[in-house]
Order: C-alpha cells, then sequence, then structure tokens
C-alpha cells in the first residue's frame, strides 16, 4: 500500500462522482449483527481499514463474515459466540468498542479491551459503561480491559450525559434484546443512528424515536438475520467531495448523496457564495465567483458535523476575509493546523477556536495525523501552487474508499 501521494494543484475539478456508503453507519450495524441468527447479506459497504478490522472482530467472535461481489458483506451467525473481543483489534480502532452492548446482550458476558483509535481528544467511553449498568450490567474494569456481566439485561430509563453517537448505539444495540422497556434521552440523533435503527427493525426490533434526542425500546426475544440490507450514503464523503469542487473553483455533482444528512454543511456552503443544488439522491456544488469568509461551530447533529470541520477549513483557507471555527466537539481537533500551515494557511488558534485569514496555498511536504485531517490536506493539496507530497495515507485509507481515485476522476492531478 502505497503510504504517500504527490498532488499538482490548480486543476479545477468537474464533473460527476458517486459517494460509497457510511463508515460510521457500516461500523454499529456490524456490531449489532452479533445479535442477529442466521444469514444477513450487507450492501453498500465499501472496502476500508476500518470496516476491515470489524470483520476481523466478527471472525474472532466466531461469526463468519467476508466480502462477497459489488461491495456486499455475506454474514452468517449460526455457531456458539466467544465473549473476549481481541485486544489488537479493539485498542485499532474504537468503534470496535461497540460490540461490548451486542455481546452482552446476545451472551450474557461481554470482556472487550479498553479501545484506541484516532488521537483527536479523550473520547472516553465511561458514557457506554453507565448506559450499559444502567440496563443491569456488572461492570468491572482491570488489567486493561472492561468485563461487563448480566444474566438478562432489563429495561430502564437510560439519561446519556452527552449527546454521544458511539454509547447511543451502544445502549440501542443491547435495549434490542433487553426485557422490557428502555428509554434514552439526551440520545444522539445523527443519521447514522437512524441507520441502525432501521437495519434493528428489519432484523425484528421494537423501536421508536430514533432521530430524535428520546428514543423507546421495547426488547424481544431474539433478532433474525436480514437477506439485503443498503448501508445509507457516506454524509462525510459526500461533504469532502463537494469541498474537492469549491476549492478548485469547479463544479462537482455527487451521487448517491442525501440533502437531509448535510443540511447544516450545505447552508454554510451557501454562505461562502457557492451554488448548491439538490435533488432526491444528488447534490451539486459549483463555484460561483468567489469564496466568502465565514463563521462555523462544530456541535452534535443537527448541528455543523464535527467530521467536517477540518475539511471546511481547507476551503476557509483560501477565502475571502477572516473566519473563526469553534471546535464544541473534540478537544484535540485542530491538528491539522500545523500542517496547513506549512503550505502557508495563516492560522491562529486558542484552545478550541481556530482564527483563519484567507492566504494564498503553496504546496509543501505534509504529515496526515489523523483520518478527517488526511482529507483537509487533501483539499488543500487541490488548491495549492506547485506539488503538494501528503504522507501517512493509512490514516486516509481506514475511512474512504478510493477518495484519490474519485478526485482523479473528475480531473485532480494526482501520482500514487
Amino acid at each position: 500500500m502505497n503510504t504517500s501521494v504527490s498532488l499538482r494543484g490548480k486543476k479545477q475539478l468537474i464533473g460527476t462522482i458517486k459517494s460509497s456508503g457510511a463508515k460510521n453507519a457500516i461500523l454499529p450495524i456490524l456490531s449489532a449483527v452479533i445479535m442477529l441468527d442466521g444469514e444477513t447479506t450487507l450492501f453498500n459497504i465499501p472496502p476500508i481499514g476500518d470496516v476491515n478490522l470489524m470483520i476481523r472482530m466478527l471472525n474472532a467472535l466466531n461469526i463468519r463474515a467476508e466480502y462477497g461481489f459489488n461491495n456486499n458483506i455475506q454474514i452468517l451467525n449460526n455457531k456458539k459466540i466467544k465473549h473476549i473481543a481481541p485486544y489488537d483489534l479493539v485498542t485499532s480502532m474504537r468503534a470496535s468498542f461497540f460490540v461490548a452492548g451486542p455481546l452482552l446482550a446476545k451472551t450474557g458476558y461481554a470482556k472487550v479491551p479498553l479501545p484506541g483509535g484516532c488521537s483527536i481528544g479523550q473520547r472516553p467511553v465511561d458514557i457506554h459503561i453507565k448506559g450499559l449498568e444502567k440496563l443491569g450490567a456488572q461492570v468491572r474494569i482491570e488489567h486493561g480491559f472492561v468485563e461487563f456481566k448480566a444474566a438478562k439485561l432489563k429495561g430502564a430509563k437510560v439519561e446519556l450525559s452527552f449527546p454521544s453517537v458511539g454509547a447511543t448505539e451502544n445502549i440501542l444495540n443491547a435495549a434490542a434484546l433487553a426485557e422490557g422497556e428502555t428509554i434514552i434521552t439526551n440520545a444522539a440523533r445523527e443519521p447514522e443512528i437512524e441507520d441502525l435503527a432501521n437495519f434493528l427493525r428489519q432484523a425484528g426490533a421494537q423501536i421508536e424515536g430514533d432521530g430524535t434526542s428520546r428514543i423507546t425500546v421495547n426488547g424481544v426475544q431474539s433478532l433474525t438475520g436480514i437477506d439485503k440490507y443498503h448501508v445509507m450514503p457516506d454524509r462525510i464523503e459526500v461533504g469532502t467531495l463537494l469541498l474537492a469542487g469549491a476549492i478548485t473553483k469547479g463544479d462537482v455533482t455527487v451521487t448517491n448523496a442525501k440533502q437531509a444528512h448535510l443540511e447544516c454543511f450545505l447552508e454554510k456552503l451557501d454562505k461562502a457564495g457557492l451554488n448548491i443544488t439538490c435533488d432526491e439522491n444528488t447534490i451539486r456544488c459549483q463555484y460561483n465567483g468567489e469564496i466568502k469568509a465565514i463563521d462555523f461551530e462544530t456541535e452534535p447533529h443537527p448541528g455543523f458535523p464535527t467530521d467536517l470541520q477540518a475539511q471546511l477549513m481547507a476551503l476557509l483557507c483560501v477565502a475571502d476575509g477572516k473566519s473563526v471555527i469553534k471546535e464544541k466537539i473534540f478537544e484535540n481537533r485542530f491538528m491539522h493546523v500545523n500542517e496547513l500551515k506549512r503550505m502557508g494557511a495563516s492560522i491562529s488558534t486558542d484552545g478550541r477556536i481556530a482564527v483563519v485569514n484567507g492566504a494564498k496555498l503553496s504546496g509543501a511536504e505534509v504529515k496526515i495525523t489523523d483520518l478527517r485531517a488526511g482529507a483537509a490536506l487533501i483539499l488543500a493539496g487541490l488548491v495549492a501552487d506547485g506539488t503538494t507530497i501528503v504522507y501517512g495515507l493509512k490514516h486516509l485509507n481506514r475511512g474512504y474508499y478510493n477518495l484519490l481515485g474519485k478526485l482523479q476522476e473528475i480531473g485532480a492531478d494526482i501520482s500514487l
């Protein structure tokens, strides 16, 4: 696998490109499969690093999972499930902690290492643990593992201290097989949670209120495999591709895209002077003569998604005027700033606030520190004078399927 890429900037991107399935929806759905008896086939699944890790996780738990044709995953769950999630997988990807709730609900016992993954902040799992305790789990933490026990989970009212996406998904999964009614309040409202709930409903779960801050789950005895389930589009990839058109003063249309998933983001692009048009499954971004400076802050959905903060910052590096960005989700999500400054960006930071003054970018050697920072550096390289060499592609490949190839298809000058 290539570890670096060379980009020659100032190439206008024009064309139509299709987004892949959503990484952030696929991972909790693959965790939920632990609870489903029999066969399940998932469609619209990109073969990216994080998905491959979760497939390895299922195999390690004695569930057969493998890629089939046309980006689908075929799963067979008909053997005794193992209780212990492997250390190397959970510490490689934080989302693999999502197996805790389904394992506990299905088998009554789960032993999961404290997670690893991106270095963009603390992202503690205490909200997950407290939620599962509310459902009746006995929890012990020692030697780097979290051990959960419960003969039978019981429905309860679970109020989250923060609308954590991962905790909402973990508790939602566990509650699907708990006895009685569970009400999750201050729940996260992201589209990926609605996708997980849709998946569980097709498997036989009784869930209402997903997409709102109050989710009600009435537990059922068992869940059955699903013949065909199409995972939602990756709204973060959609946003990244639209920004590629914007930053190069181009005209890019993304198919397999839903306007409803990106309302706040699209409003910001409109305020920045770009021409945004949408229909049922496509979104188009056209340069309209200028890129205006704008202010924004990241918030839980339906606010501006933190996973698009770095990419929009790259656009604002070449906007007219001063932009102010406030990161309210993760405390350490400005790691791309120093690399953008190597390319000539005018950015100053104070804690969780970044001030960006529009400037001219020039090619440089830069290094990816995390997934979304990597996308921001690629975008900056598309508009910079000269050649940009981006190192650390392993981070990018964790969450984007063939992003560089897709950009090449619409005119980017990229050498792998």
